[in-house]
């Protein structure tokens, strides 16, 4: 069974397709230990020809745990558990257009995101960057990485959603607002992990602003202009990528107005905060 199932990577450190699999039917449990191990080991999976229902997905999903509601989704009607990702010429923003990790504003983040893409730009374009934040975090300084230990940085959803995308929670809500570890460390793999993201993170506690400004730009820079952290997934049609929200960031690149693009996401609810 397992035989079936092959792997290339991406990059040395980040990413790999998998083929030789069909997501729309129930996997054994060989075939998932493969996806699974795959998933810690490369942090990016890339699934192509794949003809998925919403459920099928959906079931994909919840093999990784319980399905995420995301904070925008819980003022609109439909399944909450399906974050449309779409693109148009009469969009004002694409969803993603900037580095981030997805929704660390939660108490819980979801520790894995997956997207199916079934229309892509008819002129190319539409690929996603992402960028390992193991790497981010052995690259830095035993000077920095000593600073950093131990501090806390504050999580907004109200930076994008609100800022952003110009999206207001429903009346008598707010989105969440919650604070983490500058550095984390990966539950499963013991391994440390920058996790600030210039999506959610507005400021590192106990540090004036001034410093915690330039602590930031430095980290986000650091993430936004280092090519050797990033792989990228050229998408086609009826593709699903994954990718483990805990030790990643990614950037959906807006290239192709004023062509269309669009695609579903489904994210799996982590069963812990992020730890220092």
């Amino acid at each position: 069974m397992m035989s079936r199932l092959k792997i290339k990577s991406l990059t040395p450190h980040l990413g790999a397709e998998i083929t030789g699999v069909d997501l729309s039917k129930p996997l054994s449990n060989e075939d998932f230990t493969f996806i699974y191990q795959a998933y810690l080991d490369r942090s990016v999976l890339v699934f192509r020809n794949q003809k998925l229902t919403r459920d099928q997905h959906k079931d994909f999903g919840r093999k990784f745990g319980k399905l995420h509601v995301h904070p925008m989704n819980k003022a609109r009607t439909g399944d909450p558990e399906i974050l449309q990702v779409k693109t148009t010429a009469e969009s004002a923003y694409t969803a993603g257009n900037g580095w981030h990790t997805d929704v660390s504003c939660d108490e819980y983040p979801p520790m894995a995101s997956l997207l199916y893409i079934t229309e892509t730009p008819e002129v190319g374009g539409g690929d996603t960057l992402f960028a390992n934040m193991y790497l981010a975090y052995e690259l830095l300084s035993d000077t920095m990485k000593n600073l950093l230990a131990g501090l806390v940085a504050v999580h907004d959803g109200a930076l994008p959603y609100i800022g952003s995308y110009k999206v207001l929670p429903k009346e008598g809500d707010s989105y969440p607002r919650n604070e983490h570890p500058v550095i984390s460390t990966h539950p499963e793999t013991g391994k440390k992990v920058l996790y600030v993201n210039s999506g959610f993170t507005t400021h590192i506690k106990d540090l004036n602003r001034n410093e915690s400004n330039a602590v930031l730009e430095m980290l986000f820079r650091h993430i936004a202009q280092t090519p050797r952290l990033v792989c990228r997934v050229q998408w086609e049609p009826d593709t699903l990528t994954l990718w483990d929200n805990r030790c990643t960031q990614h950037h959906a690149v807006w290239d192709y107005y004023p062509h269309s693009r669009y695609g579903e996401r489904v994210s799996v609810v982590a069963d812990s905060r992020p730890t220092g």
